[in-house]
């Protein structure tokens, strides 16, 4: 990769950058066929490697997703404004530019860009399962994984299997319950879900999960802001007629741990899982950020964390806005066309697995600060696109 390449990039695109899609595969599940991708390339792998059910965003960091998985999947690419043939990993770009890039405040705190965000894309209902705590990810060298769902109407045109997640147990569940149900991993469905509380997906709203809250995600399309780690430990091992091994649920336990079923219990934040108020403290109904009479709108749709956040920005029909924040920000175009500062824009319809597209962005601190001008060429639909952010927005709202 040649630094010139990058800079070149940075300065087409006066500060913001075009990425390509960035689609993975997964074993698990079935795809919901939502992610705009055409039909005959839901298997580009070949059927071993499992259908394509997510797209990531702005992300610096590798899957973890078996042996056969390519050393760059997951990782984001940037293509030249002029020439779209012309690519270069989003990482080499953070790195070659830094603070240019991403702020002085993420360089010094993580020297990197510290979150990416993803469509994760399922007919059938995931497994019941806790992204670890920080005291639990350290012992394998590894950080926490606190996470936002929003559920964004424009790409939920089904509602797939099962339109309802479930979040931590019910409070009147007690830890030797749950005990039990591990205790039977190996030898019949746990169905873990029985001790668990169900919430019926609502689209155009949100959810926070911090690591150590078990759950398991309903059908919708979700758009999911996270930091940027993977670390999982599987409690629910048959759903909608899958079953997993006990590897899925210690893959992320220390090696003399796995066996230890109180050690893999303390995983839990208990407290937080069988929170009476769980809806209360982590349901995210959208927030006003910002607007204009008659031309545009935008809401915080992931906020009240320390970690992550996110925007849903309306820019209505045959309308200019010039949009400022206060830190650098990925962004992904989900209806709509028109321009996204220099770029021509547009939400993508079909996408072939490979090819270029004009709906995704990444926008440097000094570019938000300035305000990028966004202009909706429609006379009829609006401009809509979500916008993912790192912990050094000051804006976010604390609850």
């Amino acid at each position: 990769m040649s630094n010139e390449l990058v800079h070149q990039a940075f300065e087409e695109g006066e500060g913001i950058l075009n990425l390509v899609p960035n689609f993975v595969p997964r074993r698990f599940g079935e795809p919901g066929f939502r992610l705009r991708l055409h039909p005959d390339d839901y298997y580009p792998f070949g059927l071993k490697r499992g259908a394509i059910k997510e797209r990531w965003f702005s992300s610096v960091v590798q899957t973890i997703n078996g042996d056969d998985a390519p050393e760059d999947e997951g990782l984001s690419y940037v293509a030249l404004r002029s020439d779209s043939n012309s690519r270069f990993l989003f990482k080499d770009a953070v790195k070659e530019l830094g603070a240019d890039l991403i702020g002085d405040q993420l360089i010094k705190e993580h020297g990197t860009w510290p979150m990416f965000a993803k469509f994760f894309d399922y007919k059938t209902p995931l497994f019941h399962h806790i992204h670890l705590m920080q005291k639990h990810a350290e012992l394998i060298g590894k950080m926490a994984k606190p996470e936002a769902y929003y559920f964004p109407r424009q790409l939920n045109n089904h509602g797939g299997e099962f339109p309802v997640t479930y979040f931590g147990f019910d409070p009147s569940v007690t830890l030797d319950e749950v005990k039990e149900r591990l205790l039977q991993y190996e030898a019949t469905d746990n169905r873990i879900t029985e001790l668990s509380r169900a919430f019926r997906i609502q689209l155009g709203t949100g959810w926070y999960v911090p690591a150590g809250i078990i759950h398991a995600p309903g059908s919708y399309l979700t758009y999911e802001p996270q930091l940027n780690s993977d670390v999982n430990s599987v409690f629910e091992n048959v759903v909608s007629a899958d079953h997993y091994s006990y590897d899925f649920l210690v893959e992320n336990v220390p090696e003399d741990k796995q066996r230890d079923v109180d050690f893999i219990l303390s995983l839990l934040d208990w407290e937080k899982n069988t929170d009476p108020e769980f809806k209360k403290h982590y349901f995210r109904p959208p927030v006003e950020s910002s607007s204009e009479d008659g031309i545009y709108e935008e809401k915080w749709v992931a906020y009240g964390n320390e970690y992550i956040a996110a925007k849903e920005l309306t820019v209505l029909p045959g309308q200019i806005a010039t949009i400022k924040d206060s830190s650098a920000y990925g962004c992904i175009i989900i209806q709509g066309h028109g321009k996204f500062g220099a770029y021509d824009a547009e939400a993508a319809q079909m996408i072939r697995f490979g090819q270029m597209t004009s709906d995704e962005f990444f926008v440097s601190e000094e570019a938000a600060k300035k305000g990028v001008v966004i202009a909706n060429h429609s006379l009829r639909e609006p401009l809509v696109i979500l916008k993912h952010f790192a912990s050094n927005n000051k804006d976010v709202p604390k609850s």
